[in-house]
């Protein structure tokens, strides 16, 4: 699924370098804090949605104030590599809610996942659910978080 990489001018890295900083500011101070008049900012912002560089706004939840306190980092090993297989993996896991990333990695395993739940007794009705119910799991292999040093969603641009 590669998209095409779409060409920035220096008013577009402004652009979201500011809304990856704060989403959530009006047209008028996102122009003035990029320096540029709001329509084109604007006409800017749409053009970088409707190119799909912005993906979606979206907030960010603190984890701990929700009640998802345990982040797992989850290796997993499928018994059967076939593009069918991992395929029909990703639809299973893409369905879980608390599978808040997923990517298929090579060499090592075949997929790492990142997971949010509550504690380990939700882990490990999650891990039932999908990977020792799963036939095509040969491998799990779980870490999990004892303190978040850096989280960040920001991307250089």
């Amino acid at each position: 699924m590669n998209k095409e990489v779409i060409a920035l001018d220096e008013l577009d890295r402004r652009i979201l370098n500011a809304l990856q900083t704060d989403a959530s500011q009006t047209n008028n101070d996102l122009a003035a804090a990029v320096h540029a008049s709001p329509p084109t900012c604007l006409r800017r912002v749409k053009r970088l949605v409707d190119a799909g560089v912005i993906e979606r706004q979206v907030a960010i939840v603190a984890p701990d104030m929700v009640g998802a306190r345990l982040t797992s980092i989850v290796e997993i090993t499928l018994d059967n590599q076939a593009a069918e297989r991992q395929l029909e993996f990703e639809e299973l896991v893409a369905k879980e809610s608390a599978v808040l990333q997923c990517y298929r990695v090579s060499p090592g395993p075949d997929f790492v996942l990142v997971v949010q739940v509550a504690d380990m007794p939700a882990y490990n009705a999650l891990a039932h659910r999908l990977f020792a119910a799963h036939a095509n799991v040969r491998n799990v292999r779980s870490f999990f978080s004892i303190n978040r040093s850096k989280f960040e969603t920001r991307i250089d641009v």
